[in-house]
């Protein structure tokens, strides 16, 4: 067991090849592994996300609940991204979103009171935190802008090339939810596509 949780510290401190020795060690000290069974939620709606999350193992997916019921999936976080949402850790505000797993997984997390203690104590850990931070925008951006100047083909297209890592492990419903469309318009599309 020891192994394997070092062995989930180093990959997530690989991100940071640049921090100095102290910082390093300090980070990886305040580091705690979470494990989650599929279905199990790492946060949910009204949730204040105390700590950032780190998936080392395994694959999540971030959605919202409607005012209809209907669960609008808003992103997938696989191995070696963030399970986060930002605005909620930052302000430590109550989140609006679902983070569920779709599969067993194992997250490095590390709570918002250390982080802000790595980043009063150590400058390099503010530079890495403003990575982070960048990270979680740009996939955020990329979401809403594929919405405004892309069609739904292009949309699905474009989250198959980018995604080929993960498109066999999440459901075609999951997949029409984030793409902003019925199922059945996605069967259309993927029919249409098989036939090119």
């Amino acid at each position: 067991m020891k192994k394997e949780i070092e062995y989930y510290f180093d990959m997530f401190m690989l991100q940071f090849p640049h921090m100095s020795l102290e910082a390093r060690k300090f980070t990886r000290s305040i580091l705690k592994i979470k494990k989650y069974d599929k279905k199990d939620f790492v946060y949910k709606n009204g949730d204040v996300q105390k700590e950032i999350g780190f998936i080392c193992n395994g694959l999540a997916r971030k959605y919202y609940i409607d005012d209809k019921g209907n669960k609008i999936t808003t992103g997938f976080i696989n191995e070696k991204e963030y399970a986060i949402d930002y605005p909620s850790f930052i302000r430590q505000i109550k989140t609006k979103y679902y983070i569920e797993c779709l599969e067993p997984s194992i997250l490095v997390v590390l709570s918002y009171e250390k982080l802000q203690e790595a980043y009063s104590k150590y400058k390099d850990s503010e530079m890495y935190g403003r990575l982070v931070a960048e990270q979680v925008l740009i996939r955020e951006i990329d979401r809403v802008e594929s919405f405004l100047f892309e069609t739904a083909e292009e949309r699905y297209l474009n989250f198959i090339n980018k995604n080929k890592d993960i498109i066999n492990r999440i459901s075609l419903t999951h997949l029409a939810s984030f793409l902003g469309i019925k199922r059945q318009s996605l069967t259309r599309i993927r029919s249409k596509l098989s036939k090119k």
